[in-house]
Parts: structure tokens; sequence; C-alpha cells
């Protein structure tokens, strides 16, 4: 599946195709293909069904996540985010047109009524949950609770829903596809604690640093028992200052907090690749390489980190 399959689709639309902004977000973020928009196809090879099936799932879930990045980064104040090209409110209303045309897609594919209101149902799922994470988020809550609350409710819905729809096109009955929406939940968790471990140890300081949001590490080393928390705690409020940024994330090295999200990682990923294989699936290896291709990247991270990586990592 190629980006023109995606875009061919999405800009048949006629309000993508007259709306300059849109078409121009659509084709720019359509530069690769990205694997979260993939997951589909991987849901639908799972269960037997053709790459080709996909195409409207892969379309919709590319629609969704513009949609909820361009929302995210508004709320996030980030200074990346497309709000600062073309204003706050502009970003807000493709926001909601790319949610839109989510569904609009599906609408238009050719599939059963049946398949067609499965599909509908579980990306008016996504919006409605993501919306309400997203809201979470922003209260800045505290405890590692209230972080997986977080992570369920925001982060991990579009993993799930991603691998349903893609099933849902392929043929899979509501319980199987049920069950690859939970496996697609474990896809998600490993994910979000990979851009945790990236957005703690970036430079410089990101949004999680800046406006207190939920991150793994950041929560473990201002909140767990160990000798250096009340000088990492004390460093928050001086982020700005010279040097400041990369003492605090030598500790979250020092502390545990990276292994500790790692660990959380592998023992996603363990729960995740037992569950695949329980599954006995038509074709698993697509949704095996895709659990493979977020934890591979965890052993290189501790290299660079000068760390020895965990035997579960040696995969």
């Amino acid at each position: 599946m190629t980006n023109d399959d995606i875009t061919g689709l999405l800009l048949a639309i006629p309000e993508i195709a007259a709306w300059p902004q849109m078409a121009s977000i659509l084709t720019r973020t359509a530069g690769k293909v990205r694997m979260d928009w993939l997951l589909p196809v991987f849901g639908c090879q799972a269960v037997g069904g053709a790459e080709a099936d996909a195409l409207p799932g892969v379309a919709a879930m590319a629609c969704s996540q513009i949609s909820i990045i361009l929302a995210d980064d508004l709320l996030d104040e980030d200074p990346r985010g497309e709000h600062h090209r073309i204003g706050t409110g502009q970003a807000a209303n493709l926001a909601l047109a790319f949610q839109a045309a989510a569904l609009r897609v599906i609408d238009q594919a050719p599939m059963s009524a049946a398949q067609r209101a499965a599909v509908q149902g579980r990306l008016a799922f996504l919006a409605l949950k993501t919306a309400y994470g997203q809201w979470l988020d922003v209260q800045n809550l505290t405890g590692e609770d209230d972080y997986w609350k977080v992570v369920e409710a925001k982060s991990t819905p579009f993993y799930g829903v991603a691998l349903q729809v893609g099933a849902l096109l392929g043929g899979a009955d509501a319980e199987l596809a049920a069950e690859i929406y939970a496996l697609g939940v474990q896809l998600g968790e490993i994910v979000q604690l990979f851009d945790d471990l990236e957005d703690a140890l970036q430079d410089p300081a990101s949004p999680d640093w800046t406006q207190g949001r939920n991150n793994l590490l950041i929560l473990y080393a201002r909140s767990a028992a160990h000798e250096q928390r009340d000088a990492f705690v004390a460093r928050l409020s001086r982020l700005a200052e010279p040097g400041v940024l990369q003492e605090a994330q030598q500790i979250l090295i020092d502390s545990g907090a990276v292994s500790y999200a790692i660990y959380q990682a592998v023992t996603r990923f363990q729960a995740a690749r037992q569950r695949l294989e329980n599954l006995g699936l038509a074709n698993p290896e697509p949704i095996r390489r895709a659990l493979m291709d977020q934890i591979a990247p965890l052993k290189t991270l501790f290299q660079q980190l000068g760390l020895e990586a965990p035997p579960e990592l040696n995969i």
C-alpha cells in the first residue's frame, strides 16, 4: 500500500480536494506511510483478509490520527504545532474536519452494511475516548494509577481501534475483533512508554517537563523513594537554567526511572506476544512484526545510555 493509494482515496472526497489547508496537511503528513496508519492492514491480514480490503480503514485511521495530533498540539501548546502556522481557530476546525473525514471515507467505501456500522462505531468510540483522555492529560493528574488511567483513555484506543478496524474489514466476527482490539491496546502501551522515554530525554525540554504532563519517568523520579528525589524535584522549577535539564535527565537514569519504564514496556511486550500466540490467527506475522518494531529500539536506547540491556530485550 502506497502514499498515493491513501491520499488518492481521501482527495477523492470533494471537501478535502477543495480545501487547500486540509489537502496540504494530508499530503505533507503522508510523505512517508507511517506504521500507525498500516495497522488496519496488519489486522486485516491477521484474520485472512487482503491488503486492499484494509485501504478504507488505513485512510480513516490516517485522518483520525491527524485530528488527534492537531488537538493534542493545541492542548500542549506545542511549539511545533500546526496552529503556529495557521492559527488556533483554524487548527481546531481542521481537527474537526479530519475527524469527520474518517467517517466519510468509510461511508463511501464498498463494504457490507454490517461492516460499515461496526467500523464507524469504533471510529466514534476512538474520537470520544481520545478526547476524554486528552482532557484528563491536561489535568496533570498525579500518581501512577492516574498515569495509567490517562494512557488507557488517550494513548491506547488508537492502536486498538486501528487493528480492530482492519480485522472487521477482513471479515472477523465481533468476538475476534474485540480480542484484536485488546492486543492493539497492549501495543499502544508500549508505544506510549517509548514516547515517554523519548520525551523525557530530549533536549530542549518537551511539554512533559514544562507543562507537567503525565510521563512515567518523570513521575517515577519525582515520587519513588530514591536518594536523589529531593534534588530532582528542586530542578523541576529551574529547567530553563543552563545545564539543569541535563542534570535532571541524569537523575532519571541514576534513579532507575529509565529502567522502570523499559521494564513496563518489556512486560507488555511479553504479554502481547503471548496473547497473539493464543489467538491462533490465520496470519499473525504482520502484528508480530509490529510488536518487534516497537520493542527493538529499547535495546538501542540502553546502549546509547551506556546501560546493560536486560536479557528480555535480546529478541
